[in-house]
């Protein structure tokens, strides 16, 4: 057994909480940490002849404060050093061993490698439908553009080849665009689609749908996804808002606009994965170059904001 340092006592005495401990042992609660290791294990290097490898559980729970913090490898390394109440949350300690910024770069690499972000987000969604947090009949589709940079002051002398330029009402904006499905009842995230900036939203709607829905709902930007070939099958019912010009041309009377407001009542709820990972997670512009290290990371992301918003319900 470790014999404990003048530092672990220390910390030990201090008497309060920071924010980042109370958040790291909310997330702790939270996370199906079990699950999310045997969806990964089957990838994991065994203990051979060479060194021998970090722990599983150890590895994931730095990649997730990774990506809390929106760190860099370097940068988590660092933080591996600097703070106990991370240190604790990963089962290390300053006085033994800890993984440098190329083993944690080798762990997100192996996840990216096998799509795992999207596994552990499926394993996630997975673990509050056995808590009882079941998909409804309704899907609230939308997305929002993930900036890359534009500058060609780089090795390439060129920008990324995946990423697109695109108008969002006066303003040029490059990158990428994060498509996803949101429950209309919970708001918890169940389909998740990548696609360059100048990608319309309404053509990825039929990878955003889980199946069972009866009802999908839309911002005006959808306009006209029921014409499309793909759709029109489709026994669902469009909720899609009326375009503001063509609501002011049209000079809709009070039925009409009562209908509109309740549209943009359930329509909310899928702005709030985008604040956990716009604001929380710190996720706004994009880390890596090309669409599937960002969208194995943006998948994983919205997995923990799967996560805090169904607290409520779970505690419920």
């Amino acid at each position: 057994m470790d014999q404990p340092t003048f530092a672990d006592l220390e910390y030990e005495g201090k008497k309060r909480k920071t924010r980042r401990e109370k958040f790291l042992e909310r997330m702790d609660g939270l996370i199906p940490w079990e699950e999310l290791e045997e969806r990964i294990r089957p990838f994991y290097p065994k203990a051979g002849r060479g060194r021998r490898p970090y722990e599983l559980s150890t590895m994931l729970r730095i990649h997730c404060v990774q990506l809390f913090s929106n760190l860099s490898d370097p940068g988590i390394e660092d933080m591996l050093y600097e703070v106990e109440s991370v240190r604790r949350f990963v089962g290390l300690r300053l006085s033994g061993p800890l993984p440098d910024e190329t083993t944690i770069l080798n762990f997100r690499h192996l996840l990216d490698k096998h799509e795992l972000g999207t596994g552990l987000m499926e394993e996630i969604n997975r673990h509050l439908e056995f808590q009882g947090l079941r998909l409804q009949e309704g899907t609230i589709v939308d997305a929002s553009i993930i900036a890359a940079p534009s500058s060609t002051k780089n090795r390439n002398k060129e920008r990324d080849p995946e990423m697109r330029q695109t108008k969002k009402g006066n303003e040029w904006h490059f990158g990428m665009k994060l498509h996803i499905g949101v429950d209309s009842e919970t708001g918890v995230v169940h389909s998740v689609s990548t696609t360059p900036a100048n990608v319309h939203d309404v053509t990825e709607t039929p990878r955003l749908q889980h199946g069972g829905e009866t009802q999908v709902w839309g911002d005006a930007g959808y306009q006209g996804v029921d014409k499309r070939p793909e759709n029109r099958d489709l026994e669902v019912e469009w909720q899609v808002a009326m375009r503001p010009g063509q609501r002011r041309k049209l000079k809709v009377g009070r039925d009409a606009a009562a209908r509109e407001k309740r549209k943009a009542s359930v329509r909310a709820k899928v702005e709030h994965p985008f604040l956990y990972v716009k604001r929380r997670f710190g996720y706004a512009k994009v880390r890596y170059r090309g669409l599937t290290k960002n969208t194995q990371r943006l998948a994983l992301l919205l997995g923990f904001a799967n996560l805090m918003r169904a607290e409520r319900y779970l505690a419920a």
